[in-house]
């Protein structure tokens, strides 16, 4: 049984205002949060937007060995218009972070369970604006980490 590779990774909630950032421990574990960028939606198409310029750091100062991307696929499991915007941002930071891999995983409610788990702990309004992408972003990663674990038991 192939074993997940040992390594920090971090996980991506892509929205159309803000990027939610968590990593996980390097033995994969446990996934927490870490930083919410604003979208860097004014960079020429040959330029590297703000945000992506700082996962490129993030991964760098992490020494992150994957990025696993949140994939808004709807309830019924289609890919509507979130998704491709989704994919390709991910396809555009694939090529930005390279060799670094880029995984897409399925976070159909990560916001929602999110909002909900922060609501559960009284944090709501501004100040859960301010951190739900990044606790989406937690979802993500964790969802995916247990996934790969289940898989390699």
């Amino acid at each position: 049984m192939a074993e997940l590779s040992r390594g920090v990774r971090l996980g991506v909630d892509v929205g159309q205002v803000r990027v939610g950032v968590s990593r996980s421990d390097p033995h994969g574990i446990l996934a927490t949060p870490l930083v919410t960028l604003a979208r860097d939606l004014t960079a020429a198409d040959d330029a590297v937007p703000a945000d992506m310029a700082a996962l490129v750091d993030l991964i760098a100062e992490h020494e992150a060995v994957e990025v696993v991307v949140g994939l808004p696929v709807n309830l019924a499991g289609k890919h509507g218009p979130a998704a491709a915007h989704v994919s390709a941002y991910a396809a555009r930071l694939a090529d930005v972070i390279a060799p670094v891999p880029v995984a897409l995983t399925d976070e159909r409610m990560s916001t929602v369970v999110a909002s909900r788990r922060l609501a559960e702990r009284g944090v709501r309004g501004k100040r859960q604006r301010a951190v739900v992408d990044q606790a989406a972003a937690v979802e993500i990663l964790q969802s995916w980490l247990d996934a790969q674990r289940r898989r390699t038991q």
